[in-house]
């Protein structure tokens, strides 16, 4: 305990390795966290090389950097996370008619096949704004674990 009291830089190393394994581990990737525990990074490394010093510098720049960091991060980070991802038009899923078990929109929904439960959206060319609960749809397409689907004509 000593070695932090003395050392600030190990409690912004230890408080950063905190926040970002509960930030990857529980909330994934959200970004509050996240830009938290760069911030302490950043803070421990100016307090190890004797930029700042006194615990009141030290939350001040940790809350500044947060903010700075969150608004240079937000909006490519969001850009990343709404990215829909490379389809995959070559899973023997696809052209398979399954179930559906909730309402499938253009953002969510579900099927089973084969014992699973499955994520599942409206493939971009659909035709309809929504497959209802036990009807059938087909399974054009795959983007990651995501079903893209159509109703059976």
């Amino acid at each position: 305990m000593e070695s932090f009291i003395d050392h600030h830089h190990l409690i912004w190393y230890a408080i950063a390795g905190v926040s970002l394994v509960i930030e990857l581990g529980v909330m994934g990737l959200s970004g509050p966290l996240l830009f938290f525990g760069i911030a302490s990074v950043v803070t421990g490394v100016l307090v190890h090389v004797g930029v700042i010093e006194g615990w009141q510098s030290e939350v001040l720049v940790v809350g500044v950097l947060t903010a700075v960091i969150t608004v240079l991060l937000w909006k490519p980070l969001k850009k990343i996370q709404n990215s829909r991802g490379k389809t995959d038009d070559s899973s023997d899923m696809i052209g398979l008619q399954v179930p559906v078990i909730d309402d499938i929109t253009t953002t969510v929904g579900t099927i089973r096949y084969s014992g699973v439960n499955w994520h599942a959206r409206l493939a971009d060319n659909s035709t309809v704004d929504v497959i209802k609960n036990n009807s059938i749809c087909l399974i054009v397409a795959v983007t990651g674990t995501t079903m893209l689907v159509k109703p059976v004509d």
